[in-house]
C-alpha cells in the first residue's frame, strides 16, 4: 500500500494520461490471438445454434425485413406487429438466425453511432445504443431459450478470454512484464468460477429482492385484505426499490472493473463486485471521466486500425488488378472483381455485382471472402483487447485513488504457490 494526500482536483498527478497506453497494451499480439479465439468460439456457437432458423423474414416491397426490424419500427404495440408478421411469413416467409439477425444489426449501428461520435452529435450516438439496447430485449423476449443457451456459452468463453486479457494488461502496465497465452489463460481457467459468476451475482440479488416486491403485488389480488397487505408493505417494498437501483446504478457503471479486480488482486466474486462498486460511488466524477477517455481515445484508436486494415486490403487489390488482366467468366466483369469485390472503408465484406459462375471462380471467391473475414475478426478482437485493457487500467488508476494503492502493485502470490507445488512435485524425482 502507498500512503498519499488525497488529490483536490480531477486531474491531480495527471493520472489519466496513463489511459493513453492502452493502444501498446491491447495491440500486443497475444492479447489479439486470445481475442480472436474467443470471438471465433462465440461465432461458431452462434452460427451452429442459427441452424435452426427461427426468425422469420418478410418482404415489403424491395426489402426484406425480420421480425427484429417490425419489433424496432413498432414503438406502441411491438408484439402486435411482430404476430401480424408471423402469421403472414412464418410458412411461406425466408428464416434467418438470431445472432446473424443481432449481428448485422448490431455491426450497422455501431458503425453509425462511431460516425455521429466524430461529428460530436452525441443525441444519435445515444439513439443508435437504444437501439441495441432494444434489439437484445427483442431477442430475450421472443427468443429466449436461444438467448439463454447463447449467453451462457458467451459468457464462458468471455469469462476465460477476457480474465486473460486483463490479466495480462495488469502486469504489462503495473510491471512491464508480457505473460504467454497458455500462462494468461491457466490464470482465467483457475479463477472461471469468479470470473463467470461475478457479472451474474447483481442479477440474481436484484431478482431475489424484485421477487419480494413482486409476491407483494401477487398479494394484493387477495379480495378484502390484499390492498392492506400491499400498503403495510409497500416500505420494505421501496426499500428494496431504493437497493435495487443502487445495485443496478453500480453494477452497469462498474461492470468493467470485475474482470480487472480478479486480475489484479486474485479476488473471488463477491470481492471483485464489492471493489467495482466501491470504487464507483467513491468517486464518481473520476471514474466518468476516465471512462469517457478510454471511450474517445478507442475510438480513435479504431479508426486509425480499420483504416490501417483497409490501406493493406486496398493495396494489396490495386497490385493484384495490376497484374491480372483476363476477364472472369462472368460477362464483363474482371476475374479480380469476380472473386474480391473493391473493398470499402465501412464494408469489407462488399458482394459483387455479378456472382461467379465456375466452380474454380466459386471456391476463390469463397476463400477470399474467408481472408478478408479473418481480417474483420482482427478487427473486433483488437476491440475487446482495447475494451479490457482500458478497464484493467482504469481500474488500476481508481485503485490507487480510493485505495491508495501503488499503481505497480499486482497480486502474484499465487502464481509464486503454483511455482512452489511444481517445484514440490518434482524434489522427489530428484532425489532419487
Amino acid at each position: 500500500m502507498v500512503s498519499g494526500k488525497e488529490p483536490n482536483g480531477l486531474f491531480d498527478d495527471l493520472l489519466f494520461p496513463k489511459i493513453f497506453r492502452t493502444f501498446r497494451v491491447a495491440i500486443q499480439p497475444t492479447k489479439l490471438i486470445i481475442a480472436f479465439l474467443g470471438v471465433a468460439v462465440i461465432c461458431l456457437a452462434g452460427w451452429f445454434m442459427d441452424l435452426g432458423r427461427t426468425v422469420v423474414v418478410g418482404t415489403y416491397g424491395p426489402d426484406e425485413v425480420t421480425e427484429l426490424g417490425i419489433y424496432m419500427n413498432s414503438l406502441d404495440e411491438p408484439g402486435a406487429a411482430i404476430q401480424a408478421h408471423i402469421d403472414k411469413y412464418g410458412d411461406t416467409g425466408e428464416r434467418a438466425g438470431v445472432f446473424s439477425t443481432l449481428w448485422h444489426f448490431g455491426s450497422a449501428k455501431f458503425h453509425t453511432a462511431l460516425r455521429e461520435l466524430f461529428e460530436f452529435n452525441f443525441t444519435s450516438v445515444g439513439e443508435n445504443l437504444r437501439d441495441c439496447f432494444r434489439a437484445v430485449t427483442w431477442a430475450f423476449r421472443y427468443h429466449y431459450a436461444y438467448c439463454l443457451v447463447f449467453v451462457t456459452i458467451a459468457l464462458a468463453v468471455i469469462s476465460v478470454a477476457g480474465g486473460a486479457l486483463c490479466r495480462i494488461a495488469a502486469l504489462q502496465f503495473a510491471q512491464g512484464e508480457k505473460p504467454g497465452l497458455t500462462e494468461a489463460v491457466r490464470f482465467s481457467v483457475k479463477r472461471f468460477s469468479s470470473l463467470f459468476t461475478a457479472p451474474l451475482a447483481p442479477i440474481g440479488i436484484m431478482l431475489f429482492m424484485g421477487l419480494f416486491i413482486f409476491v407483494l403485488g401477487l398479494a394484493g389480488n387477495i379480495p378484502h385484505v390484499g390492498e392492506l397487505i400491499v400498503v403495510l408493505g409497500t416500505p420494505l417494498a421501496l426499500i428494496n426499490g431504493a437497493l435495487i437501483a443502487v445495485i443496478l446504478i453500480g453494477a452497469v457503471a462498474g461492470f468493467g472493473l470485475m474482470f480487472p479486480a480478479v486480475a489484479y488482486d486474485g479476488s473471488d466474486c463477491f470481492d471483485s463486485i464489492s471493489r467495482s462498486f466501491s470504487y464507483v460511488y467513491a468517486q464518481p466524477s473520476r471514474m466518468a471521466c476516465y471512462t469517457v477517455i478510454a471511450a474517445v481515445y478507442g475510438a480513435v484508436c479504431y479508426v486509425f486500425v480499420r483504416f490501417y486494415a483497409f490501406l493493406m486490403l486496398s493495396i494489396t487489390y490495386c497490385l493484384l488488378q495490376l497484374g491480372i488482366w483476363t476477364d472472369s467468366s462472368t460477362t464483363g466483369v474482371d476475374k479480380l472483381s469476380a472473386i474480391w469485390p473493391r473493398p470499402e472503408f465501412m464494408n469489407f465484406l462488399a458482394s459483387s455485382d455479378q456472382a461467379p459462375t465456375t466452380m474454380p471462380e466459386r471456391f476463390a471467391a469463397w476463400l477470399v471472402w474467408l481472408f478478408v473475414l479473418m481480417v474483420v475478426g482482427l478487427i473486433v478482437s483488437f476491440i475487446i483487447s482495447f475494451y479490457f485493457s482500458a478497464n484493467t487500467i482504469i481500474y488500476s488508476l481508481m485503485r490507487n485513488r480510493v485505495d491508495k494503492t501503488a499503481l505497480n502493485d499486482v497480486c502474484t502470490h499465487f502464481d509464486e504457490t503454483e511455482i512452489e507445488t511444481s517445484t514440490a512435485q518434482l524434489q522427489p524425482g530428484q532425489d532419487q
